[in-house]
């Protein structure tokens, strides 16, 4: 069996860097539509995986309920705010925002868990939010709603929420057995779908960058960004939870920063400094908890869609 350190830390590497790959995505082809094409080769990828392998991919209807909630949630509309975020912020502040999943998993936990947070975890909490504030306090205040870091960093928290439900999803999948190797198929499968539909909403035509940068960019987010990130993720989700799995996000904005200051030209000051360091000591004070966390038990039958029962403080 791998280890959960192997999975922390390729998850870490690898959604750490996507965040500056995703820059090599923007321009000539839509987000949406290069949503597509990442979450469609993906998903094809994957069902060959599986057909090689031998894995069972027919499932019943009520387990397709929750493939298409993780294609929603987990590879659509997470997806489709990250990408439209970074069109107005730096890869880094996108993945310092996308950071603050860790206290979303929180307390998403606990209303649909019944997972109670320790103070330990609340102050951890407070002070990434503070962090937060910190990082785009000097570019919203005196500036007007329609300002574009403002809209970015809006986006990027919201990316973030979504990406959280989509958490909450993968846990009660998970605790109805269903795998995770071909949830992520079907999941990203219903996740082209939904990128799709965005795309042909938004009038968006489905072209094609034939540039260096973006067919490694996009073949980058494919393979190692979808398919091996994710599958370390949601495994390691499903082995310790929402609030520990959470934790791999406190290095996201260490590692953004690094590729930003050295291929975007971003530039270190003291409010950058503080806010960075607010936000990594509150996850890394969430990291310290004072006692282990009870397991969640399944709460349904099999023809059940609620969540869990309660369990005891984390």
């Amino acid at each position: 069996m791998v280890s959960n350190v192997f999975l922390y830390t390729v998850t870490v590497l690898i959604w750490g860097s996507t965040f500056f790959a995703i820059e090599f995505q923007l321009g000539t082809v839509a987000p949406e539509v290069s949503l597509v094409y990442r979450y469609g080769g993906a998903a094809f990828l994957l069902f060959a995986w599986c057909r090689v392998r031998g894995l069972r991919l027919s499932f019943k209807l009520r387990e397709h309920f929750w493939f298409a909630l993780l294609g929603i949630f987990l590879f659509g509309i997470n997806y489709v705010l990250t990408y439209r975020a970074q069109i107005h912020i730096t890869s880094a502040l996108t993945a310092i925002a996308f950071s603050t999943v860790l206290w979303m998993n929180i307390i998403n936990s606990r209303l649909l868990f019944g997972v109670r947070a320790s103070r330990r975890v609340l102050v951890g909490a407070l002070l990434g939010i503070a962090g937060i504030l910190i990082l785009f306090g000097p570019q919203i205040s005196g500036i007007s709603l329609s300002d574009s870091v403002f809209v970015g960093s809006l986006l990027a928290v919201g990316g973030a929420f979504v990406a959280s439900l989509g958490n909450m999803v993968s846990q009660g999948a998970q605790r109805r057995d269903l795998p995770v190797m071909q949830s992520n198929a079907w999941g990203m499968f219903y996740g082209f779908l939904v990128n799709a539909m965005v795309a042909i909403a938004g009038g968006h035509p489905f072209n094609f960058e034939w540039s260096v940068a973006y067919v490694s960019s996009l073949a980058y987010l494919t393979v190692f960004g979808s398919i091996f990130a994710f599958g370390a993720y949601l495994t390691l989700l499903g082995r310790i939870g929402a609030h520990r799995a959470g934790y791999s996000m406190v290095l996201f904005p260490v590692l953004a920063l690094v590729l930003s200051v050295l291929f975007e030209g971003l530039r270190i000051d003291g409010t950058l400094l503080v806010g960075t360091a607010l936000v990594l000591a509150g996850n890394v004070f969430v990291l310290r908890r004072g006692r282990p966390a009870s397991t969640i038990r399944p709460a349904v039958r099999d023809n059940g869609v609620s969540f869990g029962i309660r369990s005891r403080h984390v």
